[in-house]
């Protein structure tokens, strides 16, 4: 698939996957998912969901390591910016080096571009919070959030779902 597909299945994704409503036990629900998948499957993840204004849910799974909470805060840090998912700015961007232009002013300590982080957006509000995901390779942080909403939302993941391999 090329980039450009992936970039339009990516918005898709963010134009579908969107609450009625969002709040601690929906973080709750969707945060023991991921933890419950990354025991299932031992992925060496960390799960960070939150609203612009605080933290919901944490965890973190045997195997992650100190940096994946950094990376989800730079994560995190860009949907807020940028109020879409970081993967879809890394297709966008195609930078290698992970940093924002020069003209954007974003501090590489602060902001990076990686993919697992997505937008919690709620129907007549707009995106109000991020669901980030650390540890994995971007494309398969990415897919671990999708799979979660389509799972929560009752969304037929098949239709939405990247396909593997093609990072």
């Amino acid at each position: 698939m090329a980039v450009a597909d992936d970039i339009a299945l990516i918005k898709r994704q963010e134009e579908i996957l969107v609450f009625a409503a969002f709040d601690e036990a929906a973080a709750f629900k969707i945060g023991s998912a991921i933890r419950d998948r990354a025991l299932a499957e031992n992925l060496p993840v960390i799960v960070d969901i939150r609203t612009f204004d605080r933290p919901l849910f944490y965890a973190a799974m045997p195997g992650s390591n100190a940096s994946n909470p950094d990376w989800a805060r730079r994560k995190i840090n860009v949907v807020k910016r940028f109020l879409k998912s970081t993967y879809r700015m890394v297709l966008e961007q195609q930078r290698a080096d992970r940093t924002f232009k020069v003209g954007e002013g974003l501090d590489i300590a602060d902001y990076v571009l990686a993919g697992g982080g997505f937008p919690v957006t709620v129907k007549g509000a707009g995106v109000i919070g991020v669901i980030a995901v650390s540890g994995l390779p971007e494309r398969e942080d990415h897919g671990v959030v999708v799979d979660a909403l389509c799972d929560h939302l009752g969304v037929d993941k098949r239709g939405l779902a990247l396909l593997r391999g093609a990072e």
